[in-house]
């Protein structure tokens, strides 16, 4: 079995791609005890040590890692965790009490992989609200005022949305909805 990696530009964070499946469908974060309850999988990974969080979707699985863990130690780790579950075939999450809405899986590709680069350069993102396939956030800190905040949000932050949601049309600083 053969599972991809990508780093990301942060250096904290590693995308694995097994070959086959994870989800159904809509995406899963674990960041806590409590949702990693969910999954067993999760829970095998958060014992390797030094996890932040996991996000995962139907085709991947982005891990954070602590800053002072080392990626040569967890990710040969990570790895066979991935391909020791897939090879049983049991479902990745086992209870789907919570509604997987398009909301929730906003707030958690925002939670996973955007807001961990957009805080390297000193700034922040909010969501706000979803409606009618429009995204709108708030850029806060550094992002706020900076001349290349639009283009982070369109080339990056919608990029990334629209990929893995289809029901996201389009992303808005809540700045720009109020004009």
């Amino acid at each position: 079995m053969m599972i991809e990696i990508q780093e990301t530009p942060d250096s904290d964070v590693i995308n694995f791609f097994p070959p086959q499946p994870l989800l159904k469908q809509g995406s899963a974060e674990f960041v806590d005890a409590k949702s990693i309850r969910k999954s067993p999988l999760a829970e095998q990974i958060f014992d390797i040590g030094g996890i932040v969080s996991l996000f995962i979707t139907a085709d991947m699985v982005s891990v954070t890692k602590q800053e002072t863990a080392s990626w040569d130690e967890i990710k040969p780790l990570i790895m066979a965790e991935l391909m020791d579950y897939l090879s049983t075939g049991e479902e990745i999450i086992t209870d789907n009490n919570e509604p997987d809405n398009v909301e929730s899986q906003i707030k958690a590709l925002l939670n996973a992989r955007i807001r961990p680069a957009v805080k390297k350069d000193g700034g922040d993102i909010k969501f706000i609200s979803f409606e009618n396939g429009i995204v709108l956030v708030e850029m806060q800190g550094a992002c706020k005022g900076c001349p290349y905040a639009m283009r982070t949000l369109k080339d990056g932050v919608e990029r990334i949305l629209k990929t893995y949601i289809s029901e996201v049309k389009e992303v808005r600083n809540i700045d720009e909805s109020s004009d």
